[in-house]
């Protein structure tokens, strides 16, 4: 039975449990790309959804204890927010599907966020362990707080060696080189990759006490690596993207 949300207490109260929580919220207008609702009607409010740090993990593998299959902790996390949804009386954007969102856009809109050097955005306490999932669009405006104002903290961090500790030296100041962070975290100089995770972002200071455990970054390494592979895949005419 769909319910409504009258605040974003609501909200938070809805995905308790799960690990992932409210991360900013926001009054779209026609410049944000928000699509409108089933009805037609424009949304009045963007409530974005996410996690941070290894809570959502450590749900995850209580619920699912040996994850397989294609995507699992993707489904894990849509059919919370699919759950949320209805309970909440919201329409549901998922940062995992296509049409992809430009949900990196509205985080920064909704605020307490910032660009950092290897383009993950970055957070003041978080660090780089946080990622948006999704978000929850309500017709009507929510009382929002105001947008929290943050100082960047790589603006003041010298060393800088998110830019200089990638073995790959994947992080150009054009682009992210997909191809060479895949290569070498296949490679058997890759194995410290492999087995944590990306180490760019564990070089970051900056939220450390946060940091995904060990099998955390395994597993999303390990993603990103089919990941990559799929689009090479798809882009050779070796499959069809609806099977990748």
């Amino acid at each position: 039975m769909r319910g409504q949300a009258d605040s974003l207490d609501d909200i938070e109260r809805r995905l308790a449990g799960t690990g992932l929580f409210v991360r900013g919220a926001f009054h779209p207008d026609a410049a944000d790309g928000v699509r409108p609702l089933g009805d037609g009607r424009p949304a009045g409010t963007v409530v974005l959804v996410g996690n941070a740090g290894p809570a959502m993990w450590a749900a995850f593998r209580r619920d699912v204890p040996d994850p397989a299959g294609k995507d699992p902790l993707d489904n894990w996390v849509d059919a919370h927010l699919e759950r949320a949804a209805e309970g909440l009386g919201a329409e549901i954007v998922f940062a995992t599907r296509k049409p992809w969102p430009p949900i990196q856009r509205w985080a920064l809109k909704a605020g307490g966020v910032h660009r950092s050097p290897i383009g993950i955005l970055i957070h003041p306490e978080y660090g780089l362990w946080h990622v948006y999932r999704g978000a929850l669009l309500f017709a009507r405006k929510l009382a929002l707080p105001s947008a929290p104002a943050t100082a960047n903290p790589c603006e003041s961090c010298a060393k800088k060696p998110c830019l200089t500790v990638c073995p790959a030296d994947a992080f150009k100041p054009e682009a992210f080189d997909m191809q060479a962070c895949v290569g070498h975290v296949e490679s058997p100089k890759g194995k410290a990759c492999a087995a944590g995770g990306c180490l760019a972002r564990r070089a970051c200071p900056v939220g450390r006490a946060h940091a995904y455990v060990r099998d955390e970054g395994a597993f999303h390494m390990a993603a990103v690596v089919r990941t990559v592979r799929r689009i090479e895949l798809v882009r050779r005419g070796g499959a069809n993207p609806q099977d990748t």
